[in-house]
């Protein structure tokens, strides 16, 4: 029996609403391939969606180091996030802080109003990096039960995961920012195809999306209008923000340029839990989509 490799899970905001659903795949993933995940207790935001307005760094960084303190409770193991907002945002924090002693100051200063500290130098990684650095390839061809045979996926990154860590020592030199391929690799070691697929790593529109959502819809359409072309049956992503907007405004996509796109986005942890044998509902999670994958719910038990 392998020994499983423990790590402080930072789960984020959008685990408790809009990407529920890669949360509950994550966790339902992690034992069979023998990660063992412990949640920072009492986490708060990244700092992502609000630490940017006004204030200058240190509100963001001081978010940031709150849940480094937190996880350093845990003791001295990595710290992994599934979401690429908070990988980005933690990573960039968590550096600053430990190269930068004047920074490192600043920041347990605002800790110390909570009799806080971070005095450890933890490493933050991001879930996918794990499996194919820590967990591997092989790994995940092993625990597969139920290959998804037919099913072609288009890998669609987005412009955080690997971005701007890609290719050095901390971002755990698994792949490269132009043109990654951990998410072909998942999908065919999962028994499915990855289709060819140009716009991996295009931006979704990110937050402004949310706010504008007709400034960003073209290159929503890019992301979805490849997909379709490539004659994939679902787009597969690791990124909870680029789910949401590339699922959520193909209606709107079609009503302003009289396509008719309807095609499911889906968490490369979902396709995972099918390929694996979990259950449909309970482990993959895919009553959670709104754009409902009939051929990969067919395939679930």
């Amino acid at each position: 029996m392998s020994e499983k490799k423990k790590f402080t899970y930072y789960p984020g905001c959008s685990s408790q609403g809009s990407a529920l659903h890669l949360d509950e795949s994550l966790r339902a993933i992690a034992p069979s391939l023998d990660i063992e995940l412990e949640d920072i207790e009492d986490w708060n935001c990244c700092g992502a969606s609000v630490g940017h307005i006004g204030g200058g760094q240190l509100p963001n960084l001081s978010l940031t180091g709150r849940n480094l303190a937190k996880a350093q409770e845990r003791g001295k193991q990595d710290v992994v996030t599934g979401c690429a907002a908070c990988y980005l945002n933690t990573h960039a924090g968590n550096e600053k802080i430990k190269n930068d002693v004047n920074v490192r100051a600043q920041v347990n200063e605002a800790l110390s109003a909570a009799d806080m500290e971070y005095d450890e130098d933890l490493q933050v990684r991001h879930m996918c990096e794990v499996i194919v650095n820590d967990v591997g390839l092989d790994k995940v061809r092993e625990k597969v039960t139920n290959p998804l045979t037919g099913l072609k996926v288009a890998g669609y990154v987005g412009c955080q995961t690997v971005r701007p860590f890609a290719g050095t020592d901390g971002g755990g030199n698994y792949d490269t920012y132009d043109n990654p391929e951990f998410l072909d690799n998942f999908a065919e070691a999962c028994g499915a195809e990855a289709v060819e697929y140009n716009p991996k790593t295009s931006c979704c529109g990110g937050s402004v999306a949310v706010m504008s959502p007709d400034r960003t819809l073209h290159l929503i359409k890019t992301i979805v209008e490849d997909a379709v072309e490539a004659g994939a049956d679902v787009i597969a992503t690791p990124c909870p923000l680029c789910q949401t907007n590339v699922e959520m405004y193909q209606d709107a996509i079609n009503k302003k340029y009289g396509t008719d796109f309807h095609i499911p986005v889906m968490f490369y942890s979902q396709l995972m839990a099918v390929a694996f044998g979990l259950d449909g509902e309970k482990d993959a999670a895919l009553h959670r989509n709104t754009i409902r994958s009939e051929k990969l719910e067919k395939m679930a038990k």
